[in-house]
């Protein structure tokens, strides 16, 4: 239908978690900043595609994706390529994005290359929101 936005769930997860100052805290404890792009994915998209996405942004930007056991909802904070980092081989074009996500859960920093860069970016994962429930609600607070 014209007009109407695609909504996955990943998308409604980031909205929800951007809406709230929590939400957003916790990621600009990770490199997130007001404005900064982010690319939802699922888990089986060649990582090759994913960074296609990234390198049209011409900045860092944060990569979205459920994982598919647990629903939890996992970000990668990517950077640019550059330069000065060195040379890691080219990502297969076989590669899946959950795959990178499992190397940065694993090693924390990840720097890889992806066949559309010349040079490596660094991935980062950012550890997974979890949003504490006030333990008394306003009117419990105010009549103890």
């Amino acid at each position: 239908m014209p007009g109407r936005l695609v909504r996955t769930r990943t998308a409604e997860r980031v909205t929800e978690l951007l809406g709230s100052r929590e939400g957003r805290n916790h990621l600009a404890a990770y490199g997130w900043v007001q404005g900064m792009p982010v690319i939802m994915t699922v888990p089986p998209e060649p990582v090759n595609d994913v960074m296609g996405l990234v390198s049209m942004h011409g900045r860092s930007v944060l990569v979205a994706m459920l994982d598919a056991g647990t629903d939890e909802l996992n970000f990668l904070h990517v950077s640019m390529p550059n330069p000065a980092l060195q040379s890691v081989d080219l990502e297969k074009d076989t590669d899946q994005i959950h795959e990178l996500f499992v190397r940065t859960q694993n090693r924390g920093s990840v720097t890889f290359r992806v066949k559309y860069w010349d040079s490596c970016a660094v991935a980062h994962p950012i550890p997974a929101f979890n949003a504490v429930p006030d333990t008394l609600r306003h009117g419990q607070r105010l009549n103890p």
